[in-house]
């Protein structure tokens, strides 16, 4: 394949991308239920054109009848009166009148004949185009309820990757949070075995030890106190 084939092929594929997102499948079928609404309207306007000269056809085919008739008196006016001559043209100008009344009617029949045509065709379309709109119509919400769907799956989508964002978050503060528990257990033990100075306590050594003997007078007073209450309490298992 030639460079140029190539370019041609790109070039094609790309425009074809750019015209499906840019179709909306609904505006098409808009389109195409206009286009068949017009093509209705011209068949509609075509029956309405033929009933319309078959219409005047017959007007003067009704105007040659009574022209017939006018001739056919006028003929025995003529004999009544003695004119034969007369009488004569009359007839053959009635028999002009009929031989073109006759190609009169002939074409209103064949003009009945072709509104009969029409008229199935206007009603065969009229039935394609009330079955195409409600087809439309149907297609129109299952696209547009598909559409809905892609949205709720796209916002699903974003949903899920913010919320493996926020666990990432939260499982980072949970392991920053147990880190300083950590050290706060760390330090609160060193404190305890005396290694660092609890910053909450006495700050030098004086007052560590006035602490100690505060402590140590405390045990005593109640280590004496325990011994003056057992000392008090009479012997068990002994006679009255």
């Amino acid at each position: 394949m030639g460079m140029f084939s190539r370019m041609s092929t790109i070039v094609k594929s790309k425009m074809n991308r750019m015209l499906d997102s840019a179709e909306d499948p609904r505006e098409t079928l808009d389109y195409s239920y206009e286009k068949q609404l017009e093509m209705l309207q011209n068949v509609k306007r075509g029956v309405v054109e033929m009933v319309t000269a078959k219409r005047r056809i017959q007007q003067q085919a009704e105007r040659v009848g009574e022209n017939i008739t006018r001739l056919d008196r006028q003929a025995r006016q003529a004999l009544d009166a003695d004119r034969e001559d007369l009488a004569r043209l009359a007839l053959q100008r009635k028999q002009t009148a009929l031989a073109e009344l006759e190609g009169l009617d002939e074409q209103i029949a064949g003009m009945e004949r072709e509104q009969e045509k029409l008229t199935q065709a206007e009603q065969r379309l009229q039935a394609k185009v009330d079955a195409f709109r409600n087809q439309k119509e149907i297609i129109k919400a299952q696209y547009t309820a598909a559409q809905a769907q892609v949205r709720i799956g796209a916002a699903l989508g974003g949903i899920s990757e913010e919320m493996g964002d926020v666990s990432m978050a939260v499982q980072r503060a949970e392991n920053k949070t147990d880190q300083m528990r950590a050290k706060a257990g760390a330090i609160d033990e060193l404190v305890a075995s005396g290694v660092l100075d609890d910053i909450t306590g006495p700050r030098d050594d004086i007052d560590r030890e006035l602490a100690q003997i505060s402590t140590s007078s405390s045990v005593e007073a109640e280590l004496a106190a325990l011994k003056n209450n057992s000392a008090a309490a009479p012997p068990s298992g002994g006679s009255a």
